[in-house]
């Protein structure tokens, strides 16, 4: 079986595919660009790490534009970039930067975004990642993750997991599609230890499942 890639037509169907994965997806979303609204300041800088299609740079246009704001959407996929090339074409605001996260120049950002992004990212090589996103935030900014996390222990982590296809099932996912898709992401998405996110005096704004968000105020 071939590891799961964001490539080969994914951003063509992103939209109905991840709400079918993660029924929460809207919910959490909206809460993260709120949070962004609040740390965010007159033409201040966000960075959104892995944006995908830009659902979060839909969301917060309007602040984008009253405060003018800066924003930074990365993505190292060439499909998603591409797509959010046409997608905000027009918005001049936006900067669109196709690339690995963890090497490209960035800048110094009020806020960062990192949604469902961190789990793709090499172990190794998360605190570096990390300890640098925290060192180049500008002072009153913050640093927003929500990502798939490995804190559960024992049978609920069991518990957890079926809850989550439970979740796929409701929303019209096939248990074939569910189980391929599990066996192609061995190696390519590994669950963030949260104690990462302690040390840096992380807070949680959501949980559901086997999923939370975190602000890290700096």
């Amino acid at each position: 079986m071939k590891p799961w890639s964001f490539e080969n037509g994914v951003a063509d169907t992103f939209d109905k595919y991840v709400r079918e994965q993660l029924p929460w997806y809207d919910l959490a979303t909206d809460a993260t660009a709120y949070i962004v609204k609040n740390y965010v300041p007159e033409g201040g800088l966000v960075i959104d790490f892995g944006s995908s299609i830009g659902n979060m740079i839909a969301i917060l246009q309007e602040t984008i534009q009253q405060r003018d704001v800066a924003y930074t959407a990365i993505d190292n996929s060439a499909e998603m970039a591409d797509r959010l090339h046409l997608r905000f074409a027009e918005a001049h605001n936006v900067c669109v930067m196709a690339g690995n996260a963890m090497t490209l120049n960035y800048g110094h950002p009020n806020v960062s975004i990192l949604f469902l992004t961190m789990m793709f990212f090499p172990v190794a090589k998360r605190a570096e990642f990390l300890r640098k996103l925290v060192s180049n935030t500008e002072s009153g900014g913050c640093i927003i993750i929500v990502d798939k996390v490995c804190d559960h222990r024992g049978y609920f982590s069991t518990v957890m997991k079926r809850l989550a296809w439970h979740w796929k099932v409701l929303q019209g996912a096939k248990a074939e599609d569910i189980v391929n898709k599990e066996l192609a992401l061995a190696g390519v998405q590994i669950p963030i230890d949260s104690n990462l996110l302690n040390s840096y005096g992380a807070q949680e704004f959501f949980r559901m499942g086997e999923f939370a968000g975190w602000v890290i105020e700096v």
